[in-house]
């Protein structure tokens, strides 16, 4: 690659470090490569904004066999989520990441996949895999914001715990976790990412969403 690719990738690797830390990056290096690609974060960026710029400089500058296996299988990072109450995404205590429950944001970060799974014109399962399969992305994405883009550090994945919108009638949510499950296993192996797991129906959830899903993870210091 040429001289002025290479300075991007060292301006980009650079301003993912500072955005990671919530800083803003030194005038000296980083606005040649903002003005070209983004807008230099202000007093007034959200914190879902620069989780969006973090995960965008992240996907540039880094590659692991977890990224690597995402793009084998047509799948993207949307952003990593930011609270919606007054809560954290994640809680650590010692080596284990206590991820709180996610939600089905599609790539752009704004749109949910919404519905409740059933018979007679409700989601089907089908549908509610795709959602339960869009969460498992934004549970990578918040992993990954996490642990500052190394996915390697992730061990083990323990648990997920799976809530599903659904009728009085519908008795399948296991079937529909499967698509939150089957990507962990995807990205990161059998052994890693193979897990322990509940499911459970209920008749409303947050927003209208059609599954909320929380993770135990096990991490490497």
């Amino acid at each position: 690659c040429d001289s002025l690719t290479m300075a991007n990738w060292s301006l980009a690797a650079a301003t993912v470090f500072y955005l990671v830390l919530g800083h803003h990056p030194p005038h000296s290096f980083a606005t040649a490569f903002v003005h070209h690609h983004h807008r230099p974060p202000s007093s007034s960026t959200t914190a879902q904004a620069r989780s969006q710029q973090v995960a965008t400089l992240l996907q540039m500058t880094s590659s692991s066999p977890e990224l690597e296996q995402l793009k084998a299988l047509g799948l993207q990072l949307p952003p990593a989520p930011g609270p919606a109450a007054n809560y954290i995404p994640i809680q650590r205590d010692g080596n284990l990441l206590y991820m709180s429950g996610h939600i089905p944001f599609l790539n752009d970060g704004k749109q949910l996949l919404t519905g409740k799974i059933g018979p007679n014109g409700h989601k089907t399962v089908q549908e509610g895999q795709e959602a339960a399969r869009q969460v498992a992305l934004n549970l990578i994405a918040s992993l990954q914001s996490y642990l500052d883009g190394d996915l390697s550090r992730v061990q083990q994945i323990v648990k997920l715990f799976g809530v599903v919108h659904s009728t009085d009638d519908f008795d399948e949510q296991h079937r529909v976790m499967n698509g939150c499950s089957d990507v962990f296993v995807s990205v990161f192996g059998q052994e890693r990412g193979m897990h322990a797991r509940s499911a459970i129906g209920v008749n409303a959830l947050p927003l209208g969403v059609s599954v909320e899903i929380e993770a135990i993870v096990r991490i490497k210091d």
